[in-house]
């Protein structure tokens, strides 16, 4: 099959070596297309850069489309020997900007993707220009998934015997087939999900080892922070969500009218805490609207940042 980097941008996969939260160097995959004002896609949880697929050529005709795998994901590096802490995706955001722009970035993100994307228009509202974000986990009571309550509670020495054995890969047909079965899961149609799709998302669980690991790791730490959050006690949530006013850029957020991971009520929530937010419900739209709802959301971003000034 050919590789999914090279047939979408030009130079195919780049790699670029930033700090991390610890003062490691991490290598970060990357990839873009176009000319113009930059624009970077930013993924969800357990996801990378082909999340985005339908959205990289649509945009690319108007800016400079940047799409990146974050640390630990996708084909981004994963260093497995220590441990990370709250609030590193942020940090390395900031970095990933930093180096890759000399200007104000519009700012796309999904899921995950878009508390980070949060947080950063927050602490470094200089880098960001626009900000669109979709299907956002800010109001967040639970994990939403039973396999993301499981690999949360998993301790982290097993998940790292599963990938160093390379189980997804000795049972790749049955791993392909149970993703598959999730994906689909999070679809308004199920049947858009193709098996070259299914062959690439699963691809970096199967073929690159650490990636389970830190999935689990990443889930271990979005499950303490509900925690915290329902105990009262210190947590970045809270601290997102009562500086939400605080966001100064012309902001989309986008929601799936079907999401059941997150409703579309917690989407009027956050517009309502946003001074200069604009919020549109996706109809026929679940969790995944990058994949599910890919036309009409290409088609709001775009009027939104033609409307909107820079």
């Amino acid at each position: 099959m050919k590789d999914w980097w090279q047939a979408t941008f030009p130079k195919g996969r780049q790699n670029l070596i930033i700090t991390d939260a610890k003062g490691y160097p991490v290598q970060i995959a990357y990839g873009e297309i176009g000319r113009g004002k930059p624009l970077i896609l930013l993924h969800g949880m357990g996801s990378w850069s082909y999340n985005w697929r339908h959205s990289i050529a649509p945009l690319s005709k108007y800016f400079r489309v940047i799409c990146f795998d974050a640390k630990g994901f996708g084909f981004s590096e994963k260093p497995l020997s220590r441990r990370e802490d709250n609030g590193h995706q942020v940090i390395e955001f900031q970095r990933i900007i930093q180096a890759l722009c000399d200007e104000p970035a519009v700012i796309v993100a999904e899921s995950l993707g878009g508390l980070v994307a949060l947080a950063l228009a927050q602490e470094n509202p200089h880098l960001v220009g626009q900000l669109v974000v979709v299907n956002v986990p800010i109001f967040a009571e639970r994990l939403p998934h039973w396999a993301m309550w499981l690999l949360a509670q998993t301790p982290l020495e097993i998940m790292h015997t599963i990938d160093s054995l390379r189980l997804a890969y000795l049972f790749a047909p049955l791993f392909r087939e149970i993703m598959a079965i999730e994906r689909r899961g999070v679809l308004f149609d199920p049947s858009i999900l193709t098996q070259e799709d299914v062959y690439w998302i699963t691809y970096p669980f199967i073929e690159l080892p650490g990636t389970i690991a830190k999935v689990a790791e990443e889930l271990q730490i979005a499950a303490r922070e509900i925690e915290n959050w329902q105990e009262n006690k210190p947590n970045m949530l809270t601290r997102i969500q009562n500086k939400l006013g605080a966001i100064k850029c012309p902001t989309l957020i986008l929601w799936g009218e079907q999401d059941s991971w997150f409703p579309a009520i917690h989407g009027e929530k956050l517009h309502q805490h946003i001074p200069d937010s604009k919020l549109q419900i996706l109809s026929n739209c679940y969790h995944d609207a990058s994949t599910g709802a890919s036309e009409v959301l290409n088609a709001a971003i775009i009027e939104f940042l033609r409307d909107t000034p820079f």
